[in-house]
């Protein structure tokens, strides 16, 4: 008797897209500190973090290539789009600049744990998803997130509750920052249809853990949560800051400078 394989469910290209390069503009923000970090710990600690972040997209990118068919490749993927086709966060695209300081950490530690407390969640609930690539891909990022979640958490407590420089430079970090993550709650039409679908996760449920992993923090932190901003970032919608296309100038640079090249 002849059995009839049920198909292979993926999650939308967009979703997977939207996971990836998050993961590949991060990274690559978080390794421009590689020779650059305060201590030679720190500079091995985010090279490594910006590791595992490309790792992800590389991952991310390769099921998308193939839910996308056409030809597309990882590489394709993440050095031939350009920044209007991107969805990351807009918060992961800003700079590393504050006022004071042309790299300053505290932007860097602020940014790395609001979007790891994030994704610590989110990872953790799509290791259940029922497209198994994403779920397999999930289950490895986790492990992952949870030290990014740590280290950063860690150091935001260890800012905060440091000398006055570091807790005003931390908070003033965090005033810039929070209003940004008002789009990890703001869903896009596939991410709402997937996940009723099992395919992946919305966001807005993970809302409530989410608040309750900062507010934790910031007050061993001695840290004040500063009021939610008026606007509404669209970086998920392809709609980005200008800091975004000089970031993949560089990051894409040697690819589409040498577009057929063997390595």
């Amino acid at each position: 008797m002849n059995t009839v394989e049920a198909p292979v469910r993926t999650a939308p290209l967009d979703y997977l897209l939207h996971l990836a390069d998050n993961a590949l503009v991060l990274g690559q923000r978080n390794a421009e500190w590689c020779g650059n970090g305060p201590v030679l710990e720190e500079d091995i600690a985010l090279a490594n973090m910006s590791l595992d972040l490309i790792g992800q997209a590389r991952m991310l990118y390769q099921h998308a290539a193939v839910v996308a068919g056409e030809g597309a490749t990882e590489d394709s993927l993440a050095y031939f789009r350009d920044a209007t086709d991107f969805r990351n966060y807009t918060l992961l695209e800003l700079p590393h600049a504050s006022n004071t300081s042309e790299r300053d950490y505290a932007i860097t530690i602020v940014r790395n744990f609001l979007y790891s407390a994030l994704m610590l969640l989110q990872w953790e609930a799509l290791q259940t998803s029922k497209d198994a690539q994403l779920a397999a891909i999930a289950g490895k990022s986790f492990k992952e997130v949870s030290y990014h979640f740590r280290h950063s958490r860690d150091w935001l407590v260890r800012l905060g509750d440091g000398t006055t420089e570091s807790q005003a430079r931390t908070q003033a970090a965090l005033n810039r920052l929070m209003p940004y993550t008002a789009e990890f709650w703001s869903p896009g039409a596939i991410e709402k249809e997937a996940s009723t679908e099992g395919l992946m996760t919305s966001t807005a449920p993970l809302r409530g853990r989410w608040d309750e992993l900062v507010n934790d923090a910031l007050q061993e932190a001695g840290l004040q949560r500063p009021l939610p901003g008026t606007g509404l970032p669209q970086g998920n919608n392809g709609q980005h800051s200008e800091h975004l296309a000089p970031l993949l100038a560089e990051l894409q640079s040697l690819a589409r400078a040498h577009p057929n090249a063997l390595w």
